[in-house]
């Protein structure tokens, strides 16, 4: 086999290439979420992922390369020709690679998954035909583009209607999510200990543990750490909430004594009178009262709108005139929309003298409500998208209750990803390696753990070099997430790919994830998802498996030709 170490060392260095998109594209699963909440920085998130991808890769990534070398494709059709099936796997490790990063350039999360399956199909079709595809296997995993997102998204809205109902829609929410939060620290680690020591990794003998067993350590540990919150966490959370709480109304009282000295400052200085439900500013009495009758609103309407004027509304926002524009021009450019100009009010590029805000429904002389100030103050901006952001933002005490729990479930998620996909990057190059070592398809030796932990390394190069791109797409630009939906994204996520992966159905953590950020942020507000970018990132999905496969088999066939 001396003749063919060099597609063992080309192999090893498409590999690390691979392992870098890897860690820049999948990577985002596991701490995107964090990111977007604002519970990590983009620096203590991938902090927190190398060191979590490094442990499961190292630990639990053996038992997942097996099915990678040899689930997909019928190794045996190769025996006699074990040179074509090296040159396979290196065909197999350049197309996944090239997809990767051709994604992860245009901020798309893929399924690594996938990508490594079809590009594994795609050298198969060229050296040894359809014979040797295993078909029904392809079949779950086109399947799976739907079945994944769709799942995890229903599983994701239970948790999170649960959680909006009995904590979030409550007025006293802090309260009632400390109540709850024992069975949340509870649910989590049974959740994740059950899949880590289900895993039955050799390793670390978990192989020898009976299922008993994994459920007395799953639940004995879940329910020892929730006493654990309701005896120390709880009482000390509690603290902290009173003194977010207390800090608020400081805050609050600040803000209000500074806005009546800004409304004071401005009624010394000019005149004013509002008319937007009937509030008056006159020099430096301010007076908050609603027309007692039609008459006395009829004569606020009347009056005199003010030199140089000033307009606010009833809810505080005060526009100064703008005397660097030009009254006495009939139209402004677009780009003044909503600006007001020595009294004149710009709206869609024409003029409204003298204060008046025109509307299809009626004219107002001198009155500017509320309504157009939220339309007139953003320019280029859709008015709504602010009120969908507001009402997608915790309560900070509310936050604080979810921030610990995110960044656990982020952890355990980077933990699980490591064992899970690395075995992508690494799972071609092992049987490079194993078959150059025994000269044999079979592969009958384990995963060596040095090529474990060298896939691991370069997850850990990509994630820190390149991962920002797909954890923005992740955990900003799809739709916004706060502490509470983050950690329902997380743990249904999670018990998704726990409940489909143990009864036979195929998932993608790529798709469960992102199925659950659309489903949650639909929940809340159809406006908030960003649909143009997840159609997007759908047939990104779609085009995977043909994609990798296709470059892979274009690579095969240039590798049969040349040798």
């Amino acid at each position: 086999m001396e003749d063919v170490l060099w597609a063992v060392v080309v192999g090893f260095i498409i590999a690390f290439i691979l392992a870098f998109a890897v860690g820049a594209n999948d990577v985002a699963n596991s701490v995107g979420t964090s990111v977007g909440a604002k519970v990590l920085t983009l620096r203590q998130a991938c902090i927190l992922a190398s060191v979590f991808e490094l442990l499961g890769a190292v630990l639990i990534g053996a038992r997942v390369s097996d099915t990678i070398r040899k689930g997909i494709v019928d190794v045996n059709v190769y025996n006699g020709t074990e040179e074509l099936l090296m040159f396979g796997n290196v065909a197999a490790l350049s197309g996944s690679g090239i997809w990767l990063l051709v994604a992860t350039f245009f901020r798309l999360p893929v399924s690594t998954t996938h990508s490594i399956v079809g590009a594994t199909i795609g050298f198969t079709l060229v050296a040894a035909g359809t014979n040797g595809v295993n078909w029904s296997k392809v079949g779950l995993i086109i399947g799976s583009w739907v079945i994944s997102p769709i799942m995890s998204g229903l599983i994701t809205s239970v948790f999170f209607k649960f959680v909006e109902f009995f904590i979030l829609k409550k007025d006293n929410a802090a309260e009632r999510g400390l109540k709850f939060l024992p069975g949340f620290y509870a649910f989590t680690l049974i959740i994740n200990l059950f899949s880590i020591f289900y895993t039955r990794t050799p390793l670390l003998g978990f192989d020898k543990i009976p299922l008993y067993g994994v459920f007395i350590l799953s639940f004995g540990g879940g329910l020892l750490t929730g006493l654990m919150v309701w005896l120390f966490v709880v009482p000390w959370m509690r603290r902290k909430i009173q003194e977010i709480q207390e800090e608020s109304k400081a805050n609050m009282s600040q803000s209000q004594s500074m806005w009546r000295q800004s409304i004071e400052h401005f009624a010394n200085a000019f005149p004013i009178t509002i008319i937007g439900n009937s509030v008056k500013y006159d020099k430096a009495q301010i007076i908050n009262e609603k027309a007692d009758s039609k008459d006395e609103e009829e004569n606020l309407k009347n009056a005199a709108s003010p030199p140089n004027g000033v307009i606010a509304p009833e809810n505080g926002i005060i526009v100064p005139a703008d005397a660097n524009m030009n009254a006495k021009e009939k139209s402004y450019s677009p780009e003044a929309n909503g600006h007001i100009c020595n009294g004149d009010v710009v709206t869609n590029g024409d003029v409204v003298s003298n204060g008046d805000i025109a509307s299809k429904e009626d004219t107002h002389y001198g009155t500017l409500l509320s309504k157009d100030v939220e339309e007139k103050l953003e320019d280029h901006e859709d008015p709504t998208s602010h009120l969908h952001i507001e009402e997608t933002k915790d309560r900070p005490e509310v936050g604080k209750l979810f921030q610990f729990l995110q960044v656990l479930t982020a952890g355990f998620g980077a933990f699980a990803h490591g064992g899970n996909d690395v075995s992508n990057a690494i799972g071609p190059v092992v049987a490079l390696w194993l078959v150059y070592q025994e000269g044999s398809v079979a592969q009958k030796s384990a995963t060596p753990l040095w090529i474990l932990a060298y896939g691991g390394a370069g997850m850990i190069i990509g994630l820190w070099v390149w991962g920002r791109r797909v954890i923005k797409t992740i955990g900003e630009d799809l739709t916004a997430i706060t502490p509470s939906s983050g950690f329902t994204i997380e743990i249904g996520a999670a018990t998704t790919v726990l409940i489909a992966s143990n009864i036979g159905i195929p998932i993608s953590t790529t798709h469960c994830k992102v199925g659950s950020i659309v489903f949650v942020g639909w929940l809340r507000s159809k406006a908030s998802v960003d649909w143009k970018l997840f159609r997007n990132i759908v047939f990104a999905w779609i085009i995977t498996l043909p994609v990798a496969g296709g470059v892979s088999a274009g690579i095969m066939a240039l590798l049969r030709l040349a040798l």
